[in-house]
């Protein structure tokens, strides 16, 4: 078991560390980013606010939902853990953890597949 732990923390330590070389990457590839002048620099920042303006009030309840949908969830799978514990419902609970490791995975992934479109939109 100490070996999954052991693996499962390499590897997301190395996908967090792949992650930050990608924001690094990003922040200079933006910084570096063809001069614009100043004019067209501030007209496409207005348009970005006006339309992350637009969409706040949207985004704040899509997170507000989002949020109690995972409090809800997290408790129940609380309640469910330690039932297992309890019971000492072995395989439950190396499943359990296992579903927690691929989701922190897919998480990881996710965010490195959204520096990539994030840089590909410069």
């Amino acid at each position: 078991m100490t070996t999954v732990i052991d693996n499962f923390t390499k590897n997301l330590h190395d996908n967090l560390e792949a992650v930050e070389e990608r924001v690094k990457s990003l922040r200079e590839s933006i910084q570096s980013a063809p001069k614009k002048t100043q004019v067209e620099i501030q007209f496409q920042l207005d348009e970005a606010k006006i339309k992350l303006d637009a969409n706040k009030k949207e985004f704040d309840d899509y997170r507000a939902k989002l949020k109690a949908q995972f409090e809800e969830k997290e408790s129940e799978v609380k309640s469910h853990v330690e039932e297992w514990k309890t019971s000492r419902k072995v395989k439950k609970l190396e499943h359990r953890a296992d579903k927690a490791e691929n989701h922190a995975a897919t998480a990881t992934f996710l965010a490195i597949i959204t520096i990539e479109e994030a840089e590909r939109r410069d």
